[in-house]
């Protein structure tokens, strides 16, 4: 098992991305993170990780249970003393957020 101690904060980051990467809108079969929701993670001392992110829209029948889903996650992996999740709405997102991936998957491309 991975030393999670000796981590970087890249490392740590990395991880965090990852466990982003299992929280799907349950509408859509892509991932957050593919659908470009999330637009910030950070990694700040003390072992504190903060991500802004923001929804298809304000009124996404999600909006209460995806931030919650994703901080779950990641406070999950053990490695973070504080998770935060910050829901914006600047920039609105569009479908140009999404990964190539994403648009592929829901036939966009």
């Amino acid at each position: 098992m991975e030393d999670i101690q000796n981590l970087t904060d890249e490392q740590k980051r990395e991880k965090a991305v990852e466990a982003i990467q299992t929280v799907y809108d349950p509408e859509i079969p892509v991932n957050i993170f593919e659908l470009g929701l999330i637009y910030e993670v950070n990694i700040y001392p003390i072992n504190n990780c903060f991500v802004s992110m923001t929804l298809t829209s304000p009124a996404c029948p999600s909006a209460q249970e995806l931030p919650i889903e994703a901080k779950m996650k990641i406070t999950e992996l053990g490695i973070f003393n504080e998770v935060h999740i910050e829901v914006t709405f600047d920039p609105p997102w569009t479908q140009d957020m999404m990964s190539e991936t994403a648009k592929l998957e829901l036939g966009y491309m």
